[in-house]
């Protein structure tokens, strides 16, 4: 009689299957790397979740890395999207760096960092992305692009991890799960829970001075149908017509995709 592996840590949300069940059920040699196969992913994705803080912080670099490239979607972006949508409840990710002296030298919390990245993977795949695909390439755009479709449909499943990370005692935290929460939450089905995403990003603009974060809620803000123009300070506005200069420059340069990515498109 075999022994089964005993699964420690907190249930994952609803919908998302545990972490442990994703690592053993997943056909990692078999997926689409930037670079190869998924065959060595299981090892680091098992270290995000060391005590040790600086052994999660190179895990991340290794196993995010592996699949983040070019604004691309990955076979393997896919499992591993799921898996850290898993692991943010876990209190090794959720108690993190927060707790660590503010005299040890600074180092980004695994948590703001992993929500970090399921944010950007959202915004590789959120509905403009789309729009600049299909007009480039054709109505099929997205029917062909089948790994990010599939990153898509996931969208709701991974909200449901990210969504109680919004009230986190860390203000970074915050943030970074909101900034993950908004690109997510172009889903249909998530459509009820963008006014819930508009309070938390009235109460980030009345404190953070983050210039990418602001930039990401204030965009949410104005494509969801409210004026911003009460929340705005100063900075903001120099950096949204320096910004508009910019876009318009590498536009002329490169057409679209030069305007919504610094590298390739995706593929």
């Amino acid at each position: 009689m075999t022994k089964k592996r005993r699964r420690r840590g907190k249930p994952a949300p609803g919908g998302l299957p545990h972490y442990q069940q994703l690592l053993d059920g997943t056909d990692w040699a078999s997926l689409a790397t930037v670079c190869g196969t998924g065959e060595s992913l299981p090892a680091a994705l098992t270290h995000l979740l060391d005590p040790d803080p600086a052994v999660r912080a190179d895990a991340a670099n290794y196993a995010l890395g592996e699949v983040t490239h070019q604004n691309t979607i990955y076979e393997a972006t896919l499992p591993v999207a799921l898996y850290v949508a898993a692991i943010l409840n876990q209190p090794d990710i959720t108690a993190d760096d927060f707790a660590l002296d503010t005299a040890a030298p600074s180092r980004r919390p695994t948590l703001v960092r992993l929500l970090a990245w399921l944010g950007d993977t959202a915004y590789d795949a959120d509905d403009e992305c789309v729009a600049i695909g299909e007009r480039h390439y054709g109505e099929r755009f997205l029917h062909e692009y089948k790994e990010m479709r599939a990153f898509r449909d996931l969208r709701p499943t991974i909200f449901s991890a990210v969504q109680p990370l919004l009230g986190h005692e860390s203000a970074d935290a915050r943030e970074a799960a909101l900034v993950a929460a908004i690109p997510l939450a172009e889903h249909p089905l998530l459509a009820e829970h963008r006014g819930e995403l508009v309070e938390h990003a009235r109460r980030l603009l009345a404190t953070s001075v983050d210039r990418h974060n602001r930039d990401r809620v204030l965009d949410a803000l104005k494509a969801w149908g409210h004026d911003t123009s009460d929340l705005e300070n100063t900075a903001d506005v120099a950096a949204r017509e320096r910004h508009a200069r910019l876009r318009a420059e590498h536009a002329s340069r490169g057409g679209e995709w030069a305007s919504r990515y610094s590298e390739d498109p995706p593929f």
